[in-house]
Order: C-alpha cells, then sequence, then structure tokens
C-alpha cells in the first residue's frame, strides 16, 4: 500500500490503518520475550523493506535501527517503538490471540511497533519536506529493562557520521484514556524502578524447639512491615516513593526452622534524592530489625531504570503538533507522574525528549475501567492506532521542517 503525501497525515494514516492493524495483528499471534525476538524483527525488516532507509539490526539483542534523510540536512529526531511480550497467559478470545502459551502482548508493544512502521511509510512519503533524518527505532526487552542501554552503547543515539540525535520521542498505549487522546506532562512523568532482595540469615533448629535456634521468618514479616512504616515516615508525601514487597520465601517443611528467609519486591521514586533516602532506609531496617534479634541481614538492591523525564520545551512541541494534528480536545496534560517504569528512560537522559501515552480505551467503554496494561484480558481499541502513526510522524516533522 503507498501514501498519498498530499493528503493531511491523520486522513493518510487512516487510510494505512487497515495494513497497520494486519502487522499488529500478526506480532500480536507470535509474541516473543526478552532480548531475542527473531520472528518480530523479521516482520520489521519486511515492512520497512522498499522504503528510502538506512536499515541496520543489533549485535546483541534483535534490534532494528532505520533511518530516513531528508531532503536537506538538519537536526535528527528519534522515534521509538518496544517489540517485547510479557509471560502472561491470555485471556481475551480475540480471533488474533497469543499462540503461544503462556506469553502474551498485554502492555501493548505489538501495537507501539505497528504504529512506528505506519510512521516510517508516512514520513518516507514525505521526506522531500524533511531538513534532517529520522531515525526509528524498534527496541526489544523493554519488559525486563534491558533493551535501551544495549543499543545506546551500539550508537543508535548517534548517525551514522557520528552526529548525536537530537530529540527522542515514544508513545505508550493505556485504556486508562478516550480512544486517540494524548496525555503528557512535563517533567517526571514515569518513576524510577529498583529492585529489592534481601535476605534473613538466622540458625535452623526443630520447630518444636525455636529457642536453640534463630528463627529468620518472623524477622522476614518485622521487616516486611518496618519496610512500610519507613517510607511512610521517611519520605515526604510530596516527593512520591512506592515500596512493595512481593515474594518472601523460607522453608522446606513444616516442622523445620529455616536458616534463612529471603524478601524479595521493588521500589518506586521520582526523584534521586527520594531514591537515595529509600535506598539507604531499606538498608537501615533490614540491618536493624536483624540485629535486634540476633540475626544479620544481607541486601541487593539492583537498580533498573531512571525516572522517565520529559523536557518542558520538547513537551510544548509535542503538545502543540498533537494539537494542531488532532484538535486541542484531544491533547490533555497528565496531572501526575505515574509510578510504573519504563526503560526509554536512558534515552531521555542522553537526548532532550518525551513519552506521551496514547488512549485505546474499546469503543462503548469507559476510560479506566476496563483491563489495563500486563492484564490477561487487555483489548485496545485499534482505531487509536492511526492517531498514533500519525502523532508520530507529527513530531518529527515539527522537529524537521521548523
Amino acid at each position: 500500500m503507498g501514501d498519498d503525501s498530499d493528503g493531511t497525515l491523520l486522513e493518510d494514516a487512516r487510510r494505512l490503518l487497515p495494513r497497520i492493524i494486519a502487522v499488529r495483528r500478526e506480532i500480536h499471534r507470535a509474541p516473543e520475550l526478552g532480548r531475542t525476538l527473531p520472528r518480530t524483527q523479521n516482520t520489521v525488516l519486511r515492512e520497512l523493506s522498499g522504503l528510502p532507509l538506512a536499515v541496520a539490526t543489533g549485535d546483541r539483542l534483535t534490534s532494528v535501527t532505520a533511518t530516513l534523510s531528508g531532503a536537506r540536512p538538519g537536526r535528527t529526531v528519534l522515534l521509538r517503538a518496544d517489540m517485547d511480550a510479557l509471560p502472561r497467559t491470555e485471556e481475551t478470545g480475540l480471533d488474533f490471540a497469543s499462540r503461544t502459551p503462556g506469553v502474551m502482548h498485554a502492555c501493548g508493544h505489538d501495537t507501539h511497533t505497528a504504529m512506528l512502521l505506519g510512521a516510517a511509510r508516512l514520513l518516507a512519503a514525505r521526506r522531500e519536506r524533511l531538513a534532517g533524518r529520522v531515525v526509528f527505532m524498534f527496541q526489544p526487552a523493554e519488559e525486563i529493562c534491558e533493551g535501551a542501554r544495549p543499543m545506546i552503547e551500539e550508537g543508535v543515539l548517534e548517525t551514522a557520521d557520528g552526529r548525536p540525535v537530537d530529540a527522542a520521542f515514544a508513545l505508550h498505549i493505556t485504556t486508562r484514556h478516550a480512544s486517540g487522546t494524548l496525555h503528557l506532562r512535563p517533567g517526571p512523568q514515569s518513576a524510577a524502578a529498583d529492585m529489592l532482595a534481601i535476605t534473613v540469615h538466622g540458625r535452623g533448629a526443630h520447630a518444636a524447639a525455636p529457642q536453640r535456634g534463630l528463627d529468620p521468618v518472623p524477622v522476614a514479616c518485622e521487616i516486611v512491615q518496618a519496610l512500610q512504616t519507613m517510607v511512610t515516615r521517611t519520605v515526604s508525601v510530596f516527593e512520591p516513593a512506592v515500596l512493595t514487597v512481593t515474594r518472601v520465601t523460607a522453608g522446606t517443611a513444616s516442622n523445620i526452622i529455616p536458616d534463612t528467609a529471603e524478601i524479595a519486591g521493588t521500589f518506586r521514586t521520582l526523584s534521586d534524592a527520594t531514591r537515595e533516602k529509600v535506598r539507604a532506609g531499606i538498608v537501615r531496617v533490614a540491618d536493624g530489625v536483624a540485629a535486634a534479634h540476633g540475626l544479620t541481614a544481607s541486601v541487593d538492591l539492583p537498580d533498573v531504570t531512571p525516572v522517565v523525564a520529559n523536557d518542558p520545551g520538547f513537551t510544548d512541541l509535542v503538545t502543540r503538533a498533537a494539537a494542531e494534528l488532532l484538535g486541542p480536545g484531544q491533547v490533555h496534560p497528565l496531572p501526575h507522574p505515574i509510578m510504573a517504569a519504563e526503560d526509554f528512560a536512558f534515552v531521555l537522559q542522553r537526548v532532550p525528549g518525551a513519552m506521551a501515552f496514547l488512549g485505546a480505551c474499546p469503543p462503548g467503554q469507559a476510560a479506566g475501567q476496563v483491563p489495563d496494561n500486563h492484564a490477561g484480558r487487555v483489548v485496545y481499541d485499534e482505531q487509536a492506532l492511526a492517531v498514533g502513526a500519525a502523532v508520530h510522524s507529527a513530531v518529527a516533522l515539527s522537529c524537521l521542517t521548523a
């Protein structure tokens, strides 16, 4: 299918919609996890073939980078889509549901990929209007936050002649908002994510004679409770932090006190200062509670991803471009950040840019009252995909035709 570059972006995107939907459904049927997505990569490469793009694939993961050069020199803008799925059983009943047991595109990355492929077609048809370059970044491993950094290390933020990318943009689909609407805010938009792993070291004994051992189980329970108190009593309510323990593991039998108990979870913050305060608090609580009972604790706090911080100037550019495309009533400021994490944050650490949320609540349903991202029953309104492809293109055109 070709593009009619004489029409508006949105009209052209709607003409492309059947192809965008077909690609989305193809990817949805065959979801892949993590860093290695050969089938998805092949679909992306097939859809990019024949377009005037310089295409490269990754060495460390099955990424795809494609560059569109405009008719005149200028700046470079990056548009990003993630491609990986989640280890989740699909329960939608759709006729294009996942055919891979226990794996599902429950976060909409199939739609992200299809929308960016649509944007590549829309922008290729308009290359004579571009002063500069568009880099299309198709990224694996977002769900495990291990995709953006390898792509950056392999040079996705540099053009072939060594010039840096000047700006970056990404979309994330959600059913929390009405279909076809755009939502974003300047500054922190999504949280930094860190993991916590605490091992309480005691001494095993018979369950009938706890005095002969050092029981780590009640100590682990105290640590879990104390961590919640630590957050609410040391972190300002105006600098949010969320700490959630998701797993407590100990023991092998009902009559044996184990040697150790393990605690695992995550914490989310919106500033470096709060992040460091929570990290220090976790260590202090774990060590202190364990010591109070004569035990010890070891703490591991792997960092996952920083805050997604939207550049205010670029956020304004996105807002104006999207409002001109869709109408001002379709673009809304987010009232507050969300505590979910996104490894697009690594791109935004290095390049001014923004991420926006694209509403895709199914028609006839109330936004926010239907299954959302990561749910086994989440369903997105596919009509919103035309809006997403057009918004990607409008942002790039705003950057490169000014």
